[in-house]
């Protein structure tokens, strides 16, 4: 199918609220959205009877799916992990290189770059690249190679990865009490990349000076991180305060179902990003996987390394999306920004994750059970669910 169609019958997320709705798309772009059905131009259609239609899903935080790894991954593995993730809905993801050498980081960076400027494929498109490390804590290190770590912040780093990526690295997380991250943060700011906190043990005034700064977004909270404390509340304190969007990896394992409650009531649903934080387990059964450097173990669909550290997951947005609305006990036109809207926001990305005029035709056609229909990337039909 080409980027150009007429959607009809279907039910949209329209201004907040899951209306019926049909749609005109004209290369990519939505040019129309009408209630009563006519289709002016004669263009090709598209029957949605019975289904949802959503922005299509941006997941800005994931180490891989399908068998692959981000840190070990080609053009053809990142273009793997795409379509699989087509099918999960996204129209739209960036993949996280862990903590890696620099020569390793390079290369990631390389294979991310070419699969970008490549142009469409057949799968979620890759918008950038996200940076998780190396300016961490080795306190909260998480699944992170500790002895691979930066101590002091090194801005000639980030920006020889930046020039290597020609400009492609969209977002970084960074641990506020390394030194010099206050002061770096402005400066990785200008080379165009959204700052994160988080694998960070800083107290209350450190994280909030990393918010002055201008740090805009908290890596997993609640995971990782130095958690709450009455006299410190720390950055998980910082978070909830602060009008930074919160990462919530909403498998159930990360975070209860009570804490991602409190997440939405203390920062409201226009704040909140769901993200995977998957790893190369995702779709794929229990067994033995890679991690960047690391080994993981996958039981009963939860990663760990061998010393017991939960090491990523293998939830899919889809999934996430699902549990959402278990979880929070809200309805589908609540939860959605959650998916898209809110990394579009974030990242600056103004024509993407909103169903309106003049936005991309990012979509994703859900059933009654918010499985994945058929997604669609500026247009193009990227998955279509088989025997539909």
């Amino acid at each position: 199918m080409n980027n150009t169609f007429f959607l009809k019958n279907g039910t949209l997320l329209s201004e907040g609220a899951m209306v019926p709705l049909h749609m005109a798309v004209e290369n990519g772009v939505i040019t129309a959205l009408t209630t009563d059905g006519t289709n002016p131009k004669g263009l090709p259609e598209v029957d949605a009877a019975g289904l949802q239609i959503l922005p299509g899903f941006l997941d800005l935080h994931t180490h891989g799916a399908a068998g692959v790894d981000v840190n070990a991954a080609d053009v053809d593995g990142l273009r793997t992990i795409g379509r699989f993730f087509a099918s999960q809905g996204v129209s739209g993801w960036l993949c996280s290189i862990l903590t890696d050498t620099v020569e390793q980081t390079l290369w990631c960076i390389e294979q991310a770059r070419q699969v970008i400027e490549g142009g469409p494929y057949d799968g979620a498109p890759l918008l950038g690249i996200h940076l998780e490390g190396p300016c961490l804590s080795t306190e909260y290190k998480g699944a992170m190679p500790e002895h691979l770590l930066m101590h002091e912040a090194n801005y000639d780093l980030f920006a020889r990865y930046q020039t290597a990526a020609n400009g492609h690295i969209r977002y970084v997380t960074l641990s506020p009490e390394i030194p010099g991250v206050v002061e770096l943060v402005p400066r990785l700011t200008a080379l165009g990349m959204v700052c994160a906190m988080g694998h960070s043990g800083a107290g209350y005034d450190c994280a909030m000076g990393c918010i002055h700064a201008g740090v805009r977004s908290v890596t997993h909270l609640g995971n990782a991180m130095r958690l709450f404390h009455q006299h410190d509340p720390a950055v998980f304190g910082v978070a909830l305060e602060s009008d930074a969007y919160v990462e919530a990896i909403c498998d159930g394992r990360h975070l209860h179902p009570g804490t991602v409650r409190l997440y939405c009531k203390a920062k409201g649903m226009h704040r909140m990003l769901a993200v995977t934080d998957s790893i190369m387990a995702a779709g794929l059964p229990d067994g033995q996987y890679k991690l960047g450097v690391n080994d993981v173990i996958v039981k009963d669909g939860d990663a760990k390394l061998p010393n017991g550290v939960r090491a990523g997951s293998t939830l899919t947005m889809a999934q996430a999306l699902r549990n959402l609305l278990v979880f929070t006990r809200r309805p589908l036109e609540q939860i959605a920004p959650m998916l898209s809207e809110n990394q579009a926001r974030l990242m600056g990305w103004p024509s993407k994750g909103r169903l309106a005029v003049g936005c991309d035709a990012d979509l994703v056609l859900l059933d009654g059970a918010c499985q994945v229909v058929q997604t669609f990337a500026a247009g193009h039909s990227v998955y279509t669910r088989p025997n539909c």
